[in-house]
């Protein structure tokens, strides 16, 4: 998979300025992909979650716009809140593209049909998310954002970056829980 094909998957990792992270954000999903049953194209088919009964709402539909919600929540606190609160729009931005990379391996397709794999049922995402990221260099406030989004992270203390990204990440699955 090339590096065109992933920003095509994730045309807003165009918005991470340090190059150096952009280019292990994408070198993520590029192993993720590679190295999964699911293919890119899968992504834009199968459901967001395994959770949601008859889910219509795509993995990549669902991903882009937390990414989206996340950049957007970021930017109005920083018009509102000025100086008063600091935000890596860098890291919070590598960080909700990449926390559920670790889905890849958490899933399974079989005969067309999408499953929990049996590395999925031993070890959630984040788990798997924060060691594909931690094995392209990504900084430590990457991995807490991928480690601490979901309910996982309920029990820490969550950075401004990864409480705007847990936020984003559970008002886009939220409304389509049944």
């Amino acid at each position: 998979m090339s590096k065109d094909e992933i920003i095509l998957l994730w045309p807003e990792v165009n918005l991470i300025n340090d190059p150096s992270l952009k280019e292990k954000v994408i070198e993520c999903w590029k192993y993720a992909v590679e190295n999964s049953e699911l293919t890119a194209r899968d992504l834009y088919e199968i459901p967001f979650s395994l959770l949601i009964k008859d889910c219509n709402i795509s993995f990549i539909n669902h991903k882009r716009t937390c990414v989206q919600l996340a950049v957007d929540i970021a930017k109005r606190m920083q018009k509102n809140f000025g100086n008063e609160v600091n935000i890596d729009m860098d890291i919070l931005i590598a960080g909700a593209i990449l926390i559920d990379v670790g889905k890849l391996f958490e899933y399974t397709k079989k005969d067309g049909k999408l499953g929990t794999s049996k590395a999925g049922s031993l070890l959630r995402h984040p788990f798997s998310g924060v060691a594909i990221a931690d094995r392209f260099g990504l900084p430590p406030e990457v991995l807490h954002i991928i480690a601490y989004h979901s309910k996982e992270g309920d029990l820490g203390k969550r950075s401004v970056e990864a409480i705007i990204v847990h936020h984003a990440d559970f008002v886009s699955f939220e409304p389509f829980k049944n």
